[in-house]
């Protein structure tokens, strides 16, 4: 079985890259849209709640900066240099993962000040939901593809053995 760049820069250096590229970012947008979700009900916008959410959503978006540019450098575009994508499976889930940031950076923009600025509370809301919804969509379509194995679509890695079964256990064979 192969994996994704996707799998393998979460399954590499751990725990330290899962830390970085999967957790820190997820804490940060699942705090943004948990408290979404007690904003849109309550339309409460000076208490604590959106005191975090200002927070978590400024901190996600700049922190995807710092990974989207990141991964460009150090992986996109040397795999596209080389050639070395593994299917369309793996473009997709990286992709998927560094679109996922755009509206997160959104966000971030908008809290700011830098865009958006002509509307009100709600309709900065709105757009916080509709950003957060692409998010989530984008992010699990990277999870899904990412944790597929290209090899569905042909991909024949270094080192995989096609054609003999794989030994799954120390006792296979015996």
């Amino acid at each position: 079985m192969s994996m994704t760049h996707y799998m393998e820069l979460l399954a590499v250096n751990q725990p330290w890259n899962l830390i970085i590229f999967m957790a820190i970012p997820v804490i940060l947008a699942e705090t943004l849209a948990i408290s979404e979700f007690y904003l849109l009900y309550t339309r409460r916008f000076d208490g604590p709640v959106h005191t975090i959410n200002r927070f978590a959503g400024i901190t996600v978006g700049l922190y995807f900066i710092g990974i989207i540019v990141y991964l460009l450098i150090n992986a996109v575009v040397p795999i596209t240099r080389a050639g070395a994508w593994r299917t369309i499976i793996d473009v997709v889930a990286v992709g998927t993962y560094l679109i996922a940031g755009l509206p997160l950076i959104w966000i971030a923009l908008m809290e700011l000040g830098l865009v958006e600025r002509t509307r009100d509370a709600m309709g900065k809301l709105k757009v916080h939901a509709i950003c957060v919804a692409i998010f989530l969509v984008f992010g699990h379509i990277a999870m899904i593809a990412g944790m597929m194995d290209p090899a569905l679509l042909g991909y024949k890695g270094p080192g995989m053995n096609h054609g003999a079964p794989a030994a799954t256990s120390p006792h296979a064979g015996h």
